[in-house]
């Protein structure tokens, strides 16, 4: 079931020219989604955490889900670690969080 817009807008923060978000990622998971879980955004991919497969799975997910280039979504924080900063640039936090809305589950 898709998430209601408001429970996300929270989690999307403006910066200059875009926006950033928190996401955990959950590798070799049987299935990619994007779930809204203990009001954290995780994103569960089937890729392994190595050579940033599961990186580019994120990346390649979001991009698809709010309908921009790969170019403009970049992990600023956490390559190496579960927990990344992605940020997404030319949409604004409201943008984003609609955007999310329609592919995000919640748990």
């Amino acid at each position: 079931m898709p998430v209601e817009v408001e429970k996300l807008v929270g989690l999307v923060e403006e910066v200059r020219g875009g926006s950033r978000l928190r996401v955990y990622v959950k590798p070799e998971s049987p299935e990619e989604k994007l779930v809204l879980e203990g009001g954290e955004l995780v994103f569960y991919t089937s890729e392994p955490p190595v050579q940033g497969r599961a990186n580019a799975a994120l990346v390649r997910f979001l991009s698809k889900a709010l309908r921009v280039s790969r170019a403009d979504v970049e992990i600023v924080r956490g390559l190496r670690d579960r927990v990344k900063l992605v940020r997404v640039e030319g949409l604004g936090p409201g943008e984003v969080a609609a955007r999310l809305a329609e592919v995000v589950e919640e748990r």
